[in-house]
């Protein structure tokens, strides 16, 4: 009975204690701001993005993307560090893939607010997905889609084509557990696999991120949205992809190449044009690697569930630059995965498809061909 006298007699002097020092801070913050949080306007960073120079050095995007990313956050909170200030502390976080511990001393943040920040925005940058990562809407869309395919492979038998799909694997710390061995891709080193397909001007029009860099590029495509959906493209129209994934018609059109050795001048044009639209998702993954240098071309230090959502705010940011003109010169990656075979392998209809094209690109021969294209093993 005593001792709970005196527990309670220690809770009620605690309390006391608390209630005096919360009006202690509140006579010291009479008269001061409601914003708890100051802006050191003296960071040289701050000092460089307010005064009006180039933001491409710290952040990796021109004044009109991150215009535009702020427009499309809609943020405005009316406390902490404010959208502008935190968006850029995630900015430069993406931009040169420092530790925590560095972009807050950069900023002059607290450590655990800068971890707090570059998560915050990540979900808040990923909720917007679907306003810049989407399929063509209209039909005058998709003919614009395919007259651009057209264009890049020169020849008009490519005009039905609505986007190309590639596999693009993410460097990542390996992963501990009895399954960290599954992230170890063909190449030997840790990675998830991004699936992207983008249209004619780089931009990407679906994505789907997450496997383990073991998995196959068509495996990832059959157990992916757009495959098990079979939504895009519409009927008459195809995607274009790389030798590693079967010829298909149902449940999505898929146009490869013919595989090597090439029997005939015919088929060797097909694959000539057929490269040529193909490999604008080389370089769409170029654009975005070289941009983002820091995350994608070294190891991404985070938690392996977090790498998906850092991968989509990436793809955000490079369609907000393909949007407003923002580019920058790719390194473009050519990543080609051995063919592997899926339910049989290559369908029936597909190689009927594709056959008809072939036909029609040896028919009209509007494009010359490269011998020494065909040549290089």
């Amino acid at each position: 009975m005593e001792l709970e006298m005196v527990r309670h007699h220690q809770r009620q002097a605690a309390r006391r204690r608390r209630r005096l020092i919360c009006r202690h801070l509140c006579r010291q913050r009479r008269g001061m701001a409601r914003h708890y949080c100051a802006i050191n306007a003296t960071v040289p960073v701050l000092q460089r993005y307010y005064g009006g120079e180039d933001t491409r050095p710290d952040f990796r995007l021109g004044r009109e993307a991150m215009q535009q990313l702020m427009v499309a956050l809609k943020t405005d909170r009316q406390h902490g560090w404010g959208p502008t200030l935190e968006t850029l502390v995630f900015l430069f976080w993406l931009a040169t893939g420092s530790a925590y511990r560095v972009v807050s001393r950069v900023f002059c943040m607290p450590l655990s607010t800068v971890q707090r920040v570059v998560h915050r925005m990540v979900d808040e940058v990923v909720a917007v997905l679907p306003q810049f990562v989407h399929f063509p809407r209209t039909q005058e869309e998709i003919q614009v889609v395919g007259d651009g395919f057209a264009d890049l492979a020169h020849h008009q038998a490519f005009g039905k084509a609505a986007g190309a799909v590639d596999g693009c694997h993410i460097r990542i710390k390996c992963p501990g557990g009895p399954d960290g061995h599954d992230y170890n891709n063909r190449k030997l080193f840790p990675s998830v696999v991004l699936q992207a397909v983008c249209d004619h001007q780089g931009r990407f029009i679906d994505i789907f991120v997450g496997y383990p860099g073991s998995v196959h590029d068509a495996r990832i495509l059959k157990n992916s949205p757009i495959y098990t959906r079979g939504t895009y493209p519409p009927p008459g129209y195809f995607l274009l992809a790389d030798g590693g994934y079967p010829c298909l018609q149902e449940p999505l059109a898929l146009i490869t190449p013919y595989k090597r050795p090439v029997r005939g001048m015919a088929d060797q044009r097909f694959n000539y044009h057929h490269s040529r639209g193909r490999t604008i998702i080389e370089r769409a993954f170029g654009m975005m690697k070289t941009r983002f240098r820091c995350i994608f071309l070294e190891a991404l230090e985070v938690h392996v569930l977090f790498v998906p959502k850092v991968v989509m705010a990436c793809v955000i940011l490079h369609n907000i630059c393909v949007g407003v003109g923002d580019e920058l010169e790719e390194a473009v990656e050519e990543d080609t995965q051995p063919p592997v075979e899926l339910d049989g392998g290559e369908s029936r209809s597909g190689a009927a498809w594709r056959a008809a094209l072939t036909n029609e690109v040896s028919a009209l021969q509007e494009a010359p061909v490269d011998h020494d294209y065909f040549s290089q093993s």
